[in-house]
């Protein structure tokens, strides 16, 4: 009785120290395509999540249209977070998206920015002035961002005035580039470009100038089964997440 006892202790330890020493679950990769808009939060979301859960998520950055081609051809990404919602729900509609796993993580603001202190104090003003000679904003083809700054021009009567003025940047981060680099003095860009900008100028577009930038996520299908996919869109809803979404400027439902 008392070796059979000793045996079953032994054996519990065992397990404890097997348990203790155990290898922690593997860490896999996720491949993560993002709205430029979303560049800078996206960095610290993925710090924060590797450290949270160990797994990576790799980030590639460019406008969410170009990212839609790529995905209806087939591009192995396996989360989207488009900068807004209708390609998202074309990607569920078209079969490359996992139903039920659509989401809004952001709402976007748009800004027109300048490196000139006090050009864009006043951004209505400004732009019906028409005292500047180039303006950038994101190719509305391909950049919610770019809608948005058409539809606040158009709000403020000011578009076809302005239209001559206009150099088309292929992505949100291109229109930034044009305005940061003085290849144009004024640009409509995302908040969360500049928000942490030292000097120049900036204008809040408000809201009701554009229809609202609802920027949400998918799960893919070639993420479907992986672990570090899913985990991602999980973790994008998390206290941690929120707090650096709403730190760049954004709303957040």
């Amino acid at each position: 009785m008392i070796t059979r006892r000793l045996q079953m202790l032994g054996l519990a330890g065992l397990a404890a120290l097997a348990a203790l020493f155990a290898p922690p679950a593997l860490a896999a990769d996720t491949q993560v395509a993002v709205a430029a808009n979303f560049t800078e939060p996206a960095k610290e979301i993925a710090a924060a999540f590797k450290t949270a859960t160990g797994h990576n998520a790799i980030l590639s950055f460019g406008s969410s249209g170009q990212f839609y081609a790529q995905i209806a051809r087939g591009a192995p990404y396996q989360v989207f977070l488009s900068a807004d919602a209708d390609r998202p729900k074309r990607a569920e509609q078209d079969g490359v998206g996992v139903p039920k796993t659509r989401f809004t993580y952001a709402i976007g603001r748009l800004a027109l920015y300048s490196k000139t202190p006090g050009l864009a104090d006043d951004g209505a003003a400004v732009l019906k002035s028409g005292k500047f000679a180039k303006l950038a904003i994101a190719d509305p083809a391909a950049a919610p961002y770019g809608v948005a700054a058409v539809q606040t021009m158009k709000k403020l009567g000011v578009y076809e005035a302005v239209k001559p003025k206009i150099v088309m940047g292929t992505s949100i981060t291109q229109a930034y580039q044009f305005t940061a680099t003085g290849a144009a003095e004024l640009g409509f860009v995302a908040l969360s470009q500049v928000i942490s900008e030292a000097g120049g100028s900036r204008w809040v577009v408000p809201a009701a100038d554009h229809d609202p930038i609802d920027q949400q996520a998918i799960l893919l299908y070639p993420g479907q089964n992986s672990a570090a996919a899913k985990a991602f869109m999980t973790f994008l809803k998390s206290p941690t997440a929120v707090a650096i979404i709403r730190r760049y400027g954004y709303e957040v439902r």
